[in-house]
Order: C-alpha cells, then structure tokens, then sequence
C-alpha cells in the first residue's frame, strides 16, 4: 500500500497528473505491474512480430490498452479518440506517443475489437485484487447484487418496423450488385412498403391491419424471392466482391424469413408467439426482450452486478435470455470466491434472488448473514443479530445508486457497440471504467 500511495504523490507534483487523478492511478498501477498486458496480449493479433526494418507504426500492445481505457474514462468514441491525441497532452503522455505521431481512429478500432471478453474478464479482476491486495480499498467480507439492463442499439421493435427494415435492407444490398453490373435493374419495392408501413402505425380497427399485414407480407415475399436470385447470380459471377455480396444477402435472408413466419402467425393468424422464437432487430439479432416486474420491456441484456462495501464492482455478468434473478445467485458467489480466493461473511440481495436453494448454497460456503430484502412463505433470512438485519438492508439499497452511477456515469443506458461479443466487450470495459474511477475516490483522501 505504502508504495502505490508514494508513487501517485509523486506523480501530483507534476501538473499534467494532477489535473487528472484517475489517469495518474491507472498509469501508476499498469508501470507497476507490466504483467496486465500479457493478459490481452495474446488477442491482439501481429502485435510484437514485426522486424526492426518493417512498419514502425503498429501500436504496442501496452498502447492499445492505454487507448482503451483513456476512451472509455473519458466517453469517447474512436474518432474523438484520435483528436485527443492531437489535442491533449495528458492523453498522449498516458497512452506513451513519445514524440511519435498519433494513431489513427482505424488502427485503435482494429486492434481495440480483438481483445476477448475472457481476457477483459481477467482484466478486470486482476486489476481490483492488486487494489485489494496493495492498497487495502476493499476486503470482499460484505457483497451485494442486483441486476440491471443494457439496452442493444435498436429501434423499439413491431412486426411491422421489422418487415420494413428487412425489405430497405433487401433492396440497399441488391441495389450494390445492380451498380456493379452483376446484375439487371432490380425491382423496389420500398416505395409500396412505406407506404404500408404508414398506413399500419395509423390504424386501429383490426380487420384493416390484417388486410395492409397481408400486402406487407406480399411484398416481403418478393423481396426474399429477389434477394434469392441475386444471390445465386451473385455466387456465379466469380469476382470475388459479388460472393461477399451473396453472402450477406443469404445471411439476411434468413432472418427475413424469420420476420415473415412470425408476422404471419402473430398479425395474420392472430398466434402468440413466444418470446425465445421471437427476432427483435434484423441488425442487432442477439437482443433479448427483458421484463423485470411492471416495468416496460426493455430491448438488450440483462447484466448482474455484485459489488462490496468500497462500491467497486467485482463481478459482472451479462445473462443471456431472461433468467430470474434468483438463477444468478450460485454463480455470482461461486466466481467471486474463484477470482478472489475470499467467501463472503454478508450476501445481502433483493427479494428477486431469494429462494431455499440459494440460502443453502451461501450456507453451505461459510456464509454467515445471508439476507433477503424481501422474503416470501416459510422462508427466513440468517443473521447474527436483527440489527445486523437492518443494517444489511439499508446497505443493500445502496447498490441502486452505484448502478445509477455505473450507467450514467459510463453512458451504458445503451450499448452502441454492435454484436453479441462487442456488446459484452463495451460492457466490460466500462466496468473497469468505472472502478478505477472509485477506487480513485476511495485513494484521494488517504494522499490528502
């Protein structure tokens, strides 16, 4: 503890970090322990192998993590990135230029979107244990959990919007084929579709959407018979930019496809089709719809957050469908105790996670007070003591600011990033975000 603290006064004497306490620890902790890089190290593909006569200007791997995260402490994206370079001394310093000039936003992007889930997982955790280990910002006796949901960067999803976006979509494609020759004049059949489209938002008697879902669906027919041709001309041709072509117009096709039946059977047929074989957005097809009480449905994943008494969150976890809060608990306790080598003394949730099972399962690894805010039939929380009760409650409530501030504070309300992989990659990378950004709250006080 003694020498982290010594290095972040002596990195305050200069001006340029002491404007900006959350970078200095941040770069206090990467020169101190080298060993961060080697865990993204091995994403990162062509990093360390070029020779000293080859292109000098590949960033290094410790470049592309500092990048990283100075994006995202400071809610930039890969344009604003590489202007800050340019702009900002204390940006070229942290992320080490050394007199070189900066890197372009596609260079960051490229070597940025390789590094795994995995690896920023490990990342994440390595970075809190040496905080909990060198500067004493949190012990792991007392942790707290709550789910909250990221939102997938779509429009709000209707039958109707869907069969739109896949006949825009359909021709947008084809019409890359038509000016490369591949093939004749297509038809458009956006113009009807729009006008459907309108027509449909502005009608409420039944009979009378039936009848504009029937010539939607007409139209969204033609569109994939279309888009069928043009793939099969396009595979045919043997210029290697068709084939790509094809390709994404076989991958759309199938999730057209997906819109039509369940249009069909929904707007058509009058069926209520269940969620897990529902398609929310043609573009972000890994959406899932999240239903968390009386609340509206929310579009995108649901993340479960555990944090300790210092607020710094350690462990995060972005479910896959829309599990019950109660399914998340085991995990949860099971990956902290792996990643940290603690059991806590005090899980304290919301009545969401409570159930026998999971009470026997905190029970079973040494848990002590194992408290449920809200508790249903015979079940009954374990504590020591009725105002450790109490104590834990009013503790556990706090969890709904950290994931106001976890949010708000690195804009993850919704996640623009696009892809299942991406979309837990922005997830995570905010995360450490915004623990460096506690743990730089927790650390000022004690150099003051």
């Amino acid at each position: 503890m003694k020498k982290i603290l010594n290095d972040l006064k002596l990195k305050f004497e200069a001006a340029l970090w002491a404007l900006d306490p959350e970078l200095a620890l941040i770069d206090t902790i990467l020169e101190e322990h080298p060993e961060l890089f080697e865990i993204v190290a091995g994403d990162i593909v062509g990093i360390g192998k070029g020779s000293a006569t080859g292109r000098q200007d590949s960033p290094t791997v410790e470049q592309v993590v500092r990048a990283a995260l100075y994006k995202e402490m400071k809610k930039l994206n890969y344009r604003e990135l590489e202007y800050a370079q340019y702009d900002s001394r204390i940006c070229s310093t942290f992320i080490k230029l050394e007199g070189r000039k900066p890197l372009s936003f596609e260079v960051f992007h490229k070597y940025i979107s390789q590094i795994k889930v995995e690896s920023l997982k490990e990342l994440m955790v390595s970075i809190n244990r040496i905080m909990m280990e060198e500067a004493s910002v949190e012990d792991g006796k007392s942790v707290r959990m709550d789910s909250t949901v990221v939102e997938s960067n779509i429009h709000y999803p209707t039958n109707n919007e869907l069969t739109w976006d896949c006949i825009k979509t359909a021709h947008r494609i084809i019409k890359q084929l038509e000016k490369s020759g591949c093939i004749k004049k297509a038809r458009n059949y956006q113009k009807q579709a729009k006008k459907h489209r309108f027509q449909i938002n502005n009608t409420k008697k039944s009979d009378q959407r039936k009848e504009l879902f029937e010539k939607q669906l007409k139209l969204l027919r033609s569109s994939i018979n279309q888009a069928e041709r043009a793939a099969v001309e396009a595979s045919m041709t043997g210029d290697l930019n068709d084939w790509l072509i094809a390709q994404q117009l076989k991958d759309l096709m199938q999730k057209m496809e997906k819109v039509y039946d369940i249009t069909r059977r929904h707007e058509l047929l009058g069926e209520s089709v269940p969620n897990a074989e529902k398609i929310f957005s043609i573009y972000e097809e890994h959406t899932d719809i999240i239903v968390k009480g009386k609340r509206e449905a929310e579009f995108g994943h649901k993340v479960n957050l555990t944090t300790g008494r210092s607020n710094i969150i350690l462990d995060v976890e972005i479910v896959k469908g829309n599990p019950a809060d109660s399914q998340l608990y085991a995990g949860a306790l099971e990956r902290i105790g792996i990643d940290y080598g603690i059991m806590p003394r005090d899980v304290v949730t919301d009545g969401g996670y409570a159930s026998l099972k999971n009470q026997e399962t905190a029970k079973g690894n040494g848990v002590v007070n194992i408290v449920f805010n809200k508790i249903v039939g015979s079940l009954k929380n374990i504590v020591t003591s009725g105002n450790m009760e109490t104590r834990l409650k009013k503790w556990r409530s706090g969890i709904e600011a950290v994931i106001s501030n976890f949010k708000r504070g690195c804009g993850m309300h919704r996640c623009e990033w696009k892809g299942r992989e991406h979309f837990d990659a922005k997830v995570l990378w905010s995360v450490i975000a915004y623990n460096i950004r506690v743990i730089t709250s927790l650390l000022l006080p004690k150099l003051q």
